[in-house]
C-alpha cells in the first residue's frame, strides 16, 4: 500500500500551480495518472522515485516512511527499490542491451534475473547489440527490462510509448502487462492514450491543477451515465472532413479506422487530437468529448 499525502509548489506553461494529492494506492494495482499536460502527472512519479522533495507531506509504502517533512525524513531514491521509465529510454549507447541490464544490478545480486527478464521481453538475439542498432520498440523493452532487473516493488512509468506507432505500442502494452503479473508490482503509468489505460489499468485518477478531481476504474471514469446504447467505444480524433451538410470525423480505436458522421453543432466543437466517446442511440452515433 502507497500512501501519499503531498503539496508541492510548481511552475507551469500558465505560472505557479500548487500541487496537492491525497491518494492511497494498493498493492499489486495497475493505476494511471490521466490529464492535461502541465497538471503534474510526472511531477507525481518524480516524488515517489525521491527524485523531486515535496514542500510538504508523507509518503509510506507498505508501513516505511519514505517522507515526512516534519520528522526530516527523506529516502534516496536509490533506497526506495522503485524502477522507472521514461519516454526517452536512457540506455547507455556504448553497452550493449545485456551489459545494460547488468549494469542495473545490485551489489551481491544475483545475475539470473538478467536472462529471465531478456527471454520474457524477448531480448535474446538482440542482447548483444548496441542500443543504436535497435528500432523504438525494442529499446523500450529494454528500458522496461532494465528497470525490473533490481526486482522494485513499484515501476513507474512516463508515457514510454508515446512515441511508437500504434501497432507497436499495442505489442508493448502486452509486454508492460506480463511483466506487472510476472513481477507482482505496483505500477503506475502516465498516459493521454485512452485505449491504452482502458487496456492496462484497473484504476485511474484524473488531474487538473494539480489536484485529483475524478477517480476510479477506467470504465467508470469514462462512462457516461447519461448516454445509453448498444455500443460504447473510445478512440482519438485523427480528421474531420466536411461533405456537403455533415462532418466525416474519422477516429482511431485500437488498430482500427472508424468514421462517424457527425453534425455541424458537434463538429465545430472538435479538434483533432481530442478522446471521444461514441454511442449508438436509435442507430444514431452519440457524439462526446472526454479529453
Amino acid at each position: 500500500m502507497i500512501n501519499l499525502t503531498i503539496h508541492k509548489k510548481l511552475q507551469s506553461a500558465t505560472g505557479e500551480m500548487n500541487l496537492k494529492v491525497k491518494l492511497d494506492i494498493e498493492s499489486g494495482a495497475f493505476l494511471t495518472f490521466y490529464g492535461k499536460s502541465g497538471v503534474g502527472k510526472t511531477s507525481l512519479l518524480r516524488i515517489l522515485a525521491g527524485l523531486l522533495p515535496p514542500d510538504q507531506g508523507k509518503i509510506v509504502v507498505d508501513g516505511v516512511t519514505w517522507f515526512d517533512d516534519e520528522k526530516g525524513i527523506n529516502v534516496t531514491p536509490q533506497k526506495r527499490n522503485v524502477g522507472m521509465v521514461f519516454q526517452d529510454y536512457a540506455l547507455f549507447p556504448n553497452m550493449s542491451v545485456k551489459e545494460n541490464l547488468l549494469f542495473g544490478l545490485g551489489k551481491g545480486q544475483d545475475k539470473n534475473i538478467v536472462d529471465q527478464l531478456i527471454e520474457i521481453t524477448e531480448l535474446g538475439e538482440l542482447q548483444h547489440r548496441n542500443p543504436a542498432t535497435l528500432s523504438g520498440g525494442q529499446k523500450q523493452r529494454t528500458a522496461l527490462a532494465r528497470a525490473l532487473v533490481q526486482k522494485p516493488k513499484i515501476l513507474l512509468l512516463d508515457e514510454p510509448l508515446s512515441a511508437l506507432d500504434v501497432g507497436m505500442r499495442s505489442q508493448l502494452q502486452q509486454y508492460i502487462l506480463q511483466l506487472h503479473q510476472e513481477f507482482n508490482l505496483t505500477t503506475i503509468l502516465v498516459s493521454h492514450d485512452v485505449s491504452e489505460i482502458l487496456k492496462t489499468s484497473d484504476k485511474m485518477v484524473v488531474l487538473e491543477e494539480g489536484e485529483i478531481v475524478k477517480q476510479g476504474t477506467p470504465s467508470e471514469v469514462f462512462s457516461h451515465n447519461e448516454i445509453s446504447g448498444k455500443f460504447q467505444f473510445t478512440g482519438e480524433l485523427i480528421a474531420i472532413e466536411k461533405q456537403d451538410f455533415m462532418f466525416i470525423l474519422t477516429i482511431i480505436i485500437g488498430k482500427e479506422l472508424v468514421k462517424v458522421v457527425a453534425d455541424e453543432n458537434e463538429a465545430k466543437t472538435l479538434r483533432v487530437g481530442d478522446k471521444l466517446l461514441v454511442a449508438s442511440k436509435a442507430f444514431n452515433p452519440i457524439i462526446k468529448k472526454i479529453g
